[in-house]
C-alpha cells in the first residue's frame, strides 16, 4: 500500500480503497510503524503523530472550524483551525499547512512551531479514542476562508472573551482545550498582550 498517497486527499475517504496510514510513535515521539486511520482510533487506540493548527487574524481572533457533520470522528462540534495527521513520513509542518489549505482554502501568512503535546482524549459519542502526539502551530491567516464543505461545516472567528462564551454553550472537540492550553505561550507571543489569549 503506498503510504503517501497522493490523490487521497483530494477525495473522501469513504472505502477500504482510500485507506490512510498514520505514523505510529513512542511516548518520545519516535515513529515505530503506522496503522491504518480508523483502527488506530479504536478503543484503547494507539499512540500516533498529530497536529493542531491555530491561526489568527490581524485583530489577534482565533479562526475556529466547525467539524462537517459527514465526519466519522467528533462531526458538527467545534475546534481549533485545523487539525490532522501527517502520512507517514511527511514532516508535521508540512501536513499542517497542506490540511489547512485543503480544508480551508487558506495558506497561512506565517507558520511557527509550538510545541508538543501528548493526550488521550475518548470521545463518548462515537466511541472512538485520540491517543495522539499532537505537533502544535500558531500562525498568521489573512485571507477569507473557502472552507470544502466535506471537511468543515460552518467557521468563525473569535476574540478569546467570545472563545470562553461559545465554549460555555457550544460542542467543541475532546482535545480542543488541552490543544489550546499547550499552545498558549506561543500565542500569546504571537498575538501580543492585549489580545488577551
Amino acid at each position: 500500500m503506498q503510504t503517501t498517497p497522493a490523490t487521497s486527499t483530494q477525495s473522501p475517504s469513504k472505502g477500504a480503497a482510500d485507506a490512510i496510514l498514520l505514523e505510529l510513535v513512542d511516548e518520545n515521539g519516535v515513529t515505530i510503524g503506522t496503522a491504518e486511520k480508523l483502527a488506530a482510533h479504536q478503543p484503547p487506540g494507539q499512540l500516533h503523530r498529530a497536529f493542531s493548527v491555530f491561526l489568527f487574524d490581524e485583530r489577534g481572533r482565533l479562526l475556529l472550524q466547525q467539524r462537517a457533520l459527514g465526519k466519522y470522528h467528533s462531526p458538527g462540534v467545534w475546534s481549533n483551525t485545523c487539525c490532522g495527521h501527517p502520512y507517514p513520513g511527511e514532516a508535521p509542518f508540512t501536513a499542517a499547512a497542506r490540511r489547512t489549505f485543503e480544508e480551508l482554502g487558506v495558506s497561512p501568512s506565517l507558520m511557527a512551531e509550538a510545541g508538543t503535546v501528548r493526550y488521550n482524549h475518548p470521545d463518548p459519542d462515537s466511541g472512538l479514542v485520540e491517543q495522539e502526539y499532537n505537533h502544535l502551530f500558531v500562525g498568521l491567516v489573512q485571507a477569507a476562508p473557502r472552507p470544502d464543505p466535506e471537511e468543515v461545516g460552518d467557521t468563525a472567528f473569535v476574540t478569546a472573551a467570545e472563545l470562553a462564551e461559545r465554549h460555555a454553550k457550544d460542542p467543541f472537540s475532546s482535545w480542543f482545550m488541552t490543544v489550546l492550553d499547550a499552545a498558549r505561550p506561543a500565542v500569546r507571543e504571537l498575538t501580543g498582550p492585549s489580545a488577551g489569549w
